[in-house]
């Protein structure tokens, strides 16, 4: 039977959607790209002054996890009753499509506590890891446990002060974690150790894949250090002094060409990095961005990010990436996350306000703003297939709909 053109017409658009749906998933920390910018344009970045609707909320436990998303599923882990829980929801209605949970420590160590890293979703499986070492791979569409180590244990490490909290890293057949004083990892498939930096305490940012020449390699931190590491061999070609009070190194660097950005909060600030083969040059250091737990974006050479530690005065600011001047700074938010799509910010403050703005060297002009959360809202906003999830440290999870 031959199709009239207007049913052609719809079956190509529907092929595209699907094709282009598939593409804006956000399936690991940080998304697809691993810079907290969403490949999505078209998105609903204005909206009444009653808000944006929200399609659906859910109550998933104490934690910082932020939200991965894949094929119509919704990731995030939390703590309640002495136990982890990894959720995985249905993107569209927030139902329980199944949860794994495991005996786990609150570790409230003079803040709320429960898990900080996020699920990463890969090839019909989930990747997730408790700040106490305990590391699953689950089936994605049912949650049974494939494999799971416990990784302290095992292999004898050092916990950092609080806990294992970079996010799983998938490249190729490896599973890569910042564990150890320079990396680690394992078999994705089996979950068996390919290689183990050290039993030394390592950071908490997720590890950052990128090619220098034609090596593969990771960046990450440990509690004195940024380092770059060669995934097939472990092998450490260059490291970048970078003492941070507590060891707090949380904010995942960023890498553009042979420059690397890394910042830290505490007073510490931020800096911009030449590598040329093994060694390390600075570019400028200075305070005027210090990321305490959430790095900032790049857009077009510019750096948009929090200035500042939760729960202290904390200025958004756009800094000038090539020199580390301030272009302007918005100091009403008390702190908070960010990540972006195309040109635009999506912020959630500390308070649980949503924001959306153009990312204008220029100046700071919102778009729209709506109170959607309450409670303390640290946690990066993700922004997958029109829809905005966000959620507070008791474990208020809402999904706006931001579809056009």
């Amino acid at each position: 039977m031959k199709l009239s053109s207007v049913c052609q017409s719809l079956l190509i658009l529907t092929l595209f959607s699907d094709s282009t749906t598939l593409a804006l998933d956000w399936p690991m920390f940080r998304g697809p790209d691993h810079d907290g910018i969403s490949r999505e344009t078209e998105w609903k970045k204005q909206w009444p002054e009653s808000g944006p609707i929200t399609l659906w909320e859910a109550q998933v436990g104490i934690g910082f996890s932020s939200v991965s998303v894949a094929d119509g599923c919704a990731l995030t882990l939390g703590h309640q009753d002495d136990q982890d829980t990894l959720y995985a929801l249905d993107s569209l209605t927030g139902a329980v499509k199944w949860q794994h949970s495991y005996p786990s420590k609150l570790g409230a160590k003079f803040y709320e506590g429960g898990p900080g890293s996020t699920p990463t979703i890969d090839g019909g499986r989930v990747y997730s890891i408790s700040k106490w070492g305990d590391l699953f791979c689950l089936e994605a569409s049912t949650g049974k446990v494939i494999w799971q180590r416990q990784l302290e244990k095992e292999e004898g490490l050092t916990l950092p002060d609080w806990g294992f909290n970079g996010s799983p890293l998938i490249l190729g057949d490896k599973l890569i974690l910042n564990i150890g004083g320079a990396g680690m990892t394992l078999d994705k498939s089996s979950g068996k150790t390919l290689w183990l930096s050290n039993q030394e305490a390592g950071g908490y940012s997720t590890p950052l894949p990128f090619v220098m020449g034609n090596t593969q390699l990771i960046a990450l931190s440990n509690e004195t250090h940024f380092t770059g590491v060669e995934v097939e061999t472990g092998t450490q070609r260059w490291e970048i002094k970078w003492p941070t009070r507590y060891g707090v190194n949380a904010a995942d660097p960023i890498i553009l060409g042979d420059e690397i950005w890394i910042g830290s909060g505490y007073g510490k600030g931020h800096g911009l990095f030449r590598i040329q083969g093994g060694e390390v040059s600075e570019i400028w250091t200075n305070r005027e961005l210090r990321a305490q737990q959430n790095a900032p974006v790049l857009i077009k050479d510019h750096l948009y990010g929090f200035d500042g530690d939760g729960g202290s005065r904390a200025a958004l600011k756009c800094i000038e990436r090539s020199t580390g001047k301030v272009a302007w700074e918005a100091d009403s938010f008390k702190y908070g996350a960010l990540s972006a799509a195309g040109d635009h910010l999506i912020i959630l403050s500390a308070q649980g306000e949503l924001i959306t703005a153009p990312a204008s060297p220029s100046s700071f002009e919102p778009l729209s703003r709506a109170q959607i959360l309450d409670g303390k809202c640290w946690i990066v906003p993700v922004l997958a297939n029109g829809l905005l999830y966000a959620r507070n440290s008791q474990g208020h999870l809402v999904c706006v709909d931001l579809r056009p």
